[in-house]
């Protein structure tokens, strides 16, 4: 996959050059104002989510506005109704000009033709950036965020590593100077310290809440580290393969150290447990920094901690989840090249640091290298270790995991609350979602292995 993705980058470099000439000279003289000025009046489309990173862009808006005279129009929607939201809009041939690609929908988007790929716009010298840098992205997100089919489609927008949050304050006072570096030693040696229920205090909440967050947050977050994974080279089940049930099992035993009640913790209920004191350690996405840091909505001030995932059995594989840009191909001419333009500006170098600093995680590498950044943002530098190393499908990101999804947050739910074996819950994960790729038509090769 890296092979394919630094040859695509070369392909996709050799063909803007191309299309620029002299890029030296090109990058002197190509601005967006000048690029933009034929779209001047245009208006362009998209959907954003009430999270840091969109409050962070729609603060730098209106500078893009009133560089380029294009007027962003967005509507700000809750991630659960997001995906159906564009689902519909690009089915009946809406007014959305971009999509909000979220890492487990580039497959559905990219096969039903509902976005374009990036080649289509880099040809064009007159509206591609010759610094648009494509290498200047974590590799690993510009592959899971925003390519299929040996094909790019969106740029990173909002970039998310699973990390841990800790109060090292409580953890000091547990005996504690650092945090644990391994699931074992977090739940073998720094739980039972931690952990005090008559005091409603406890080590760790995972957010298990049915949904996405019960199947990507929850469930997957406990295959990969100890060596499972949802699939096998097959395309069949592996969740009764040792190593996925041991990570199962490890989270049912973990959670007498957790909450009760955690199966219905969303993200907020988890980051407001660690932020109000009530637990001690969380495993959250990057973006929830902000809140965590924000005296509004956090006692833990100085006490706030961030290190990497712990590492399990096969080594640290956290959780990957963000967003990519993508133009819509259902947009007008126009509009397309109005979109591309943004997309640009609003994943570009120039404005990283900007973006961070108002709340965003960027998915440029170059802007983690700044030593004032790295020093004012605890979350910096186990996040860029973490996306030195990932598996770009830890969640499948083929078109049927909406489906899927579904199915293992259902039973996955029922794990949790014991109403079923993590063995029987496994074999019905399994026989249901093998049944949905045998209709898709994985198993007769009708469709590549692709996720």
């Amino acid at each position: 996959m890296r092979k394919w993705l630094l040859a695509t980058l070369s392909a996709l470099a050799i063909t803007a050059g191309a299309a620029v000439g002299d890029p030296t000279l090109a990058q002197a003289e190509w601005a967006l104002d000048k690029a933009a000025a034929p779209y001047k009046g245009t208006e362009i489309n998209i959907i954003f989510l009430d999270r840091p990173g969109y409050r962070a862009i729609i603060k730098l808006l209106p500078e893009f506005e009133k560089k380029t005279g294009i007027k962003v129009n967005y509507e700000i929607v809750p991630y659960e109704n997001s995906r159906e939201k564009q689902v519909l809009n690009f089915s009946s041939k809406g007014d959305l000009t971009m999509a909000l690609v979220d890492l487990v929908w580039i497959g559905e988007f990219a096969e039903n033709g509902w976005i374009a790929p990036i080649e289509t716009f880099t040809s064009d010298a007159s509206i591609t950036d010759p610094g648009l840098n494509l290498k200047g992205f974590f590799p690993l997100l510009l592959d899971a965020f925003g390519s299929w089919g040996g094909k790019v489609y969106g740029l990173p927008f909002d970039n998310y590593s699973g990390l841990l949050f800790y109060n090292k304050c409580m953890l000091k006072d547990a005996g504690f100077e650092k945090p644990p570096a391994t699931w074992e030693e977090l739940y073998t040696t720094y739980a039972p310290k931690l952990t005090n229920p008559e005091k409603k205090q406890y080590a760790f909440a995972l957010q298990s809440l049915r949904g996405e967050t019960q199947s990507a947050d929850s469930f997957m977050r406990v295959l990969w580290p100890f060596g499972g994974s949802l699939l096998d080279k097959t395309f069949h089940s592996n969740l009764m393969s040792k190593e996925s049930q041991t990570g199962l099992k490890f989270r049912q035993d973990l959670m007498k150290y957790m909450p009760p009640g955690v199966v219905s913790y969303d993200h907020v209920e988890a980051v407001n447990a660690l932020a109000q004191g009530q637990v001690a350690m969380i495993t959250e996405w990057s973006a929830f920094y902000g809140t965590l840091t924000d005296p509004k909505t956090s006692k833990l001030g100085d006490c706030l901690a961030v290190a990497p995932e712990p590492a399990g059995p096969a080594g640290r594989l956290p959780a990957l989840g963000g967003f990519s840009l993508a133009v819509a191909s259902q947009a007008s001419p126009q509009q397309q090249k109005a979109s591309w333009l943004f997309i640009q500006w609003a994943t570009s170098e120039d404005i990283a640091r900007a973006y961070v600093e108002a709340g965003g995680v960027s998915g440029r590498s170059s802007v983690y290298e700044q030593a004032d950044i790295k020093a004012k943002y605890k979350f910096v530098e186990p996040m860029v270790a973490s996306w030195q190393k990932g598996v770009p499908e830890f969640r499948p990101r083929f078109p049927a995991w909406a489906s899927i999804s579904e199915i293992v947050a259902e039973v996955g739910s029922k794990m949790m609350l014991g109403e079923v074996s993590t063995e029987d819950g496994a074999k019905q994960i399994g026989a249901r979602m093998e049944n949905i790729l045998k209709k898709e038509g994985y198993y007769d090769g009708k469709k590549a292995l692709r996720q």
